[in-house]
């Protein structure tokens, strides 16, 4: 009797799990056709709404409806879409443009879109004239383009007014014993800005504690070596505890504007800066930092530097405005409350949000036009959305001398070659070989 039992026992076990792993089964195909279903839909529903195709993977999404203000836009990345009816525009990262892969041929509906924060030795041949006005809306770090992306570094103006990192000077000059006066950090070695032969001079007059790869001589704590850390909270109390910094971009655009002259600004450390020809214009106060003039020699600078650093009144006058938390230029209050996306915050849309919105809104504008029989709306980006002067390299000698440094001014030049060349054969308005493309880069 014991083993038929068992084998009662065994069957029924056997039945019971093989009746719910059919439940289950059919649970699982009911689901995914209702998934099947639902994306279909979604799919349908989509194709009354303009079609905006990001032609550079940035966001990832295959697609999305989005929502700005009263407008809808179906986003994607699936450059299939090149060809459809409802396809409106084509947003491009300006450091992914790339002559191999273009949505051509280019038809009268489709609007093309730039958005590019980066520094010009990303994407050189973009910084001119007959590439930046082929397209027809742009974000961009100057304060000429449509959406400008200057104070992109900067969460708020009370980032700046905050005091929570800055220190008594008394407890500054007590440091002074064993750090130097100035600080520089950076490990993206010799751009085209030359800043590191400028700093390089520049330490044969001052000391300048250098914790970056470039022009090293002392080292981070183990934990802060690491490029991700640069908004360590220990990272932010070392340099806090400087009097300047050397706040140097790696290159020299009207409106290019890093968090090198953001970040110690922050801490309540004089940023040395060099980068922005027209940095004023968004300086939280006149005398907030030490603006460098490149026509003059480090060594001025130097002894500009260690007059104040031995002066506690001049050095004061640049942190008056921190210690009273006035920030006076109007220019920078307004852009912050204004711009239409924030920094670190959940309740604003980001930068890419806004461009998105930016591009959907303009065509559902003209989408509104037509139907009132008005003429289309025309958006032209110009050169002055995105411009660079040529790099330039100091006249210091250099020891030892880097190759990379030279490579940054034949770039530029070549990328003018590019640029003349790339928009000849986009305003052919046909497809082309890389081979076609470098071959009319080199005819004279």
């Amino acid at each position: 009797m014991w083993p038929v039992s068992v084998k009662k026992l065994c069957a029924f076990c056997f039945c019971a799990c093989a009746f719910v792993f059919l439940i289950m089964t059919f649970q699982v195909i009911e689901q995914l056709g209702q998934f099947e279903q639902n994306t279909l839909r979604q799919q349908g529903t989509h194709v009354q709404y303009p079609v905006i195709v990001w032609w550079s993977p940035l966001t990832g999404e295959l697609g999305r409806l989005g929502e700005c203000g009263h407008n809808r836009c179906f986003f994607t990345v699936n450059k299939s879409y090149h060809s459809h009816p409802q396809t409106k525009a084509f947003l491009f990262y300006g450091t992914d443009f790339s002559i191999e892969s273009l949505p051509l041929p280019r038809h009268e509906q489709h609007q093309w879109a730039l958005f590019h924060e980066e520094s010009p030795k990303n994407n050189y041949k973009l910084f001119h004239e007959p590439l930046i006005t082929l397209f027809n809306h742009t974000a961009t770090f100057s304060r000429r383009s449509h959406l400008p992306l200057t104070t992109q570094h900067l969460e708020a103006l009370s980032a700046l007014s905050s005091q929570t990192h800055l220190l008594p000077l008394s407890y500054k000059n007590q440091l002074r014993r064993t750090l130097a006066p100035v600080a520089y950090v950076q490990s993206d070695c010799d751009p085209p800005s030359d800043r590191d032969v400028y700093i390089q001079e520049l330490m044969k007059h001052i000391q300048v504690d250098s914790y970056g790869q470039c022009l090293h001589n002392k080292d981070l704590p183990p934990h802060l070596r690491d490029s991700t850390a640069m908004d360590d909270h220990d990272f932010y109390q070392i340099l806090a505890q400087y009097k300047f910094i050397l706040a140097f971009e790696n290159a020299v655009c009207d409106d290019y504007i890093t968090e090198k002259l953001w970040r110690p600004l922050k801490l309540g450390v004089v940023p040395v800066y060099y980068g922005a020809p027209n940095v004023r214009m968004w300086l939280p106060d006149n005398r907030s930092a030490v603006v460098v003039n490149p026509n003059e020699p480090p060594k001025k600078l130097a002894q500009y530097l260690k007059r104040l650093d031995e002066n506690d009144g001049e050095y004061l006058k640049y942190l008056e405005w921190k210690q009273k938390r006035e920030i006076s230029n109007v220019n920078l209050v307004t852009e912050l409350k204004e711009r239409p996306w924030g920094v670190q915050d959940l309740g604003q849309d980001s930068f890419i949000d806004a461009f998105e919105c930016m591009v959907c809104n303009r065509v559902w504008e003209n989408t509104h036009r037509r139907e009132k029989k008005l003429p289309s709306k025309v958006w032209r980006a110009e050169e002055s959305h995105l411009t660079c002067p040529p790099p330039e390299l100091f006249e210091f000698a250099v020891s030892p001398s880097s190759s990379l440094r030279q490579i940054w001014r034949a770039s530029y030049e070549q990328s003018r070659r590019e640029a003349r060349a790339l928009g000849l054969m986009l305003r052919r308005n046909t497809n082309f070989t890389v081979t076609q493309f470098w071959r009319e880069v080199f005819t004279d």
